[in-house]
């Protein structure tokens, strides 16, 4: 007898007995187990777990991992939460590793490898704290609540899902089913609610049929509608679910792209009707959209974007193209249409509220180059193209880099709008040059008539306010506006219209009207509290000068201007008295000085005691002194003239 054998006989036949029992367990599949393994997972997940117990309703394997085998599987609700339960199952089987079991225990996200059952009732929620009902361990790691469970491999015959999140403000009530096999199928049908909108979903995911050892993806089928906005996917998924990668073609539409951006947590304008389709994307955190079409309203555009939300702020980067874009696609951007005010007035400036929340959701960058942009009215040239980039950092929203194209000439500048508090902050700063004015204002004449006015058109602008609305923002408007106009001509008739010179007027529409050179037109204004005043506002022709001074209020959407025409050559009949332009914006009204008007008819009357042709001796309009304006100094002498009159005004 060796002795050494001998001496170790008793651990080799306990050993050899707990190998056996070990043998014997996983081949019956312990089930006088199961309310002690119930147990233990209660305390390792801190909720209640029962498994069906009896006699024949429990298996279970522990080699290689957890594998339990259940006529009942119940996983209760948290405490804090109604629900009858987390997950009840009927006929299941579960499928998970240790290491898994071990981090859901410290508040991490549960990955089961398989989950196959005749029927399953699960429900879900979250609270606006935070706290998920599909977060394990204890109730103080529930800070930060994980995704919910990730299934591996799922099969189930009926099942039915109820989920609840209170900071999504979403409510769905799903019955679906997964087919085991060669092609793993689901089906989904759901109802539910989306801040406060109506939603539905069909959704059909079929696994591909095997290829080596290769993860197999989902052949993925959706159908939903948020609202009255759908849409329509049709693609692949990754193979865990739910997936992390999505590829596909999608095509989505709607009243406006806002009730998408709603849907999808992306800052997005009120527009028109729309409609986009394109190639939709997801790898982890990322989304990418490749718009190859994107109808809103008439407009046409395009793009290439990509969507990061991560543990900070999410961002939207990209490109927007576009063949054309029509401001009246965009017109809710800055407001709806104002309500009438007083006696049947309109208010003009939309007032609509600035959603400036959703300029803090995100933030982005993207690039735009537009071919051309319709800006809703036929008497302005379409810009062509438009290009700029906008940005939106915390709630600061830029567009930068501006480089608009019209009748010749170019708008370049930036505009910033700071959202970052209460009350947005706006500040402009343009600039353009070169605009052919008889081409960016389409007033076309008829027989071959000379354009109302013409000529390069060039200034800047330097404008800032604030405000909850567009109307608020330019009702405070601050800074000043200067605008030229150089190797201009006007309408010979227009000025002595305006000017009321009553022979001359007819003597350009018996021989026909003809353009008069422009030698200075300059409208130098200042802004304080929305209300515009010139410094100098004048049109400076061969035949007459034109002097505007007066106020112009976006704070009340009134004007009040008068303009005063002075003759540089002898009319025989002329009426010349200043003219008033008042009113609302929506109502203007254009009226004549009634006084020296008066004073000319009466001392007509007069004169017509003493002879009949005395009469027209008032009316009778000499050369004033505007001549000597002439030339290329003259636009600086009536600047100056202007400071005088200004001052001179001021003093009495």
């Amino acid at each position: 007898m060796n002795p050494a054998w001998w001496r170790w006989r008793w651990p080799a036949a306990v050993l050899a007995a707990l190998l056996l029992a070990v043998a014997v367990g996983e081949w019956a599949g312990w089930p006088f187990l199961g309310r002690p393994l119930a147990s233990a997972l209660s305390r390792q997940l801190d909720r209640r777990v029962e498994l069906g117990a009896d006699s024949g309703q429990f298996r279970a394997r522990f080699l290689g991992g957890l594998r339990l085998r259940s006529a009942v599987i119940d996983i209760a609700a948290p405490a804090w939460s109604q629900a009858p339960h987390l997950l009840h199952a009927v006929d299941a089987e579960v499928d998970l590793r240790y290491i898994d079991l071990w981090r859901a225990g410290r508040g991490e996200r549960l990955r089961i490898e398989s989950l196959r059952a005749a029927q399953v009732d699960a429900h879900a929620e979250r609270r606006a704290d935070g706290r998920a009902s599909w977060q394990f361990g204890a109730p103080d790691a529930a800070a930060s609540a994980p995704p919910p469970p990730q299934l591996m491999r799922v099969a189930v015959t009926q099942g039915h899902l109820r989920y609840s999140d209170v900071p999504l403000k979403l409510v769905l009530d799903a019955d679906m089913a997964l087919t085991d096999g060669e092609r793993p199928t689901l089906t989904l049908r759901a109802t539910g609610s989306y801040d406060g909108l109506p939603v539905t979903a069909a959704l059909k995911a079929e696994r591909a049929a095997a290829d080596g050892a290769a993860p197999r993806p989902y052949g993925l089928t959706l159908v939903a509608g948020v609202g009255r906005a759908s849409i329509d996917f049709k693609g692949t998924a990754g193979a865990a679910w739910p997936p992390t990668d999505l590829q596909g073609h999608f095509s989505m539409q709607g009243p406006s792209l806002a009730a998408v951006g709603d849907a999808l947590r992306v800052t997005l304008p009120t527009t028109g009707p729309f409609r986009i389709e394109g190639e939709l994307g997801r790898s982890g955190a990322t989304w990418r959209a490749q718009v190859a079409s994107a109808t809103v309203g008439t407009s046409r555009l395009s793009g290439d974007f990509s969507f990061v939300r991560g543990p900070g702020t999410p961002r939207l980067t990209g490109q927007l193209n576009g063949t054309r874009l029509m401001m009246v696609d965009l017109g809710p951007v800055v407001g709806k249409e104002a309500p009438a005010v007083g006696a049947g007035l309109r208010k003009v400036l939309p007032t609509r509220p600035f959603d400036l929340a959703s300029l803090r959701a995100m933030d982005a960058d993207v690039k735009i180059d537009i071919a051309e942009v319709d800006l809703n009215t036929s008497y302005l040239e379409p810009l062509q193209p438009l290009r700029a980039r906008l940005t939106l950092s915390a709630g600061v929203l830029t567009l930068a880099d501006l480089d608009a194209r019209t009748a010749m000439g170019q708008l370049a500048g930036s505009l910033r709008l700071d959202g970052s508090d209460k009350i947005a902050r706006w500040d402009a700063n343009l600039r353009w040059s070169g605009v052919r004015l008889e081409r960016w204002l389409n007033l076309a004449r008829k027989d071959g008539a000379p354009p109302w006015v013409s000529g390069r058109l060039g200034g800047t602008a330097q404008l800032r306010g604030t405000g909850r609305s567009t109307a608020e923002i330019l009702a405070s408007l601050q800074g000043q506006l200067r605008t030229e106009l150089r190797d201009g001509s006007v309408s010979h008739l227009a000025v002595e219209a305006a000017g009321l010179d009553v022979a001359e007027a007819l003597g350009v529409l018996i021989k026909g009207d003809d353009a008069l050179r422009v030698q200075c037109a300059l409208a130098d204004l200042v802004a304080k509290d929305g209300q515009f005043k010139p410094r100098t506002l004048v049109l400076d022709t061969t035949d007459s000068v034109l002097w505007v001074d007066g106020a112009l209020s976006l704070a009340t959407e009134t004007m009040d201007l008068r303009v005063v025409v002075t003759p540089k050559d002898f009319s025989p009949l002329a009426l010349r008295t200043p003219l008033f332009v008042r009113g609302s914006f929506a109502q203007p009204e254009v009226t004549l000085d009634k006084g020296p008007l008066a004073r000319k008819v009466g001392l007509g009357l007069l004169l017509a005691l003493i002879n009949p042709l005395a009469a027209l001796i008032p009316f009778v309009d000499p050369p004033g002194t505007e001549a000597a304006t002439t030339g290329p100094d003259g636009c600086a002498a009536l600047v100056q003239r202007s400071a005088a009159m200004r001052a001179a005004k001021l003093a009495r």
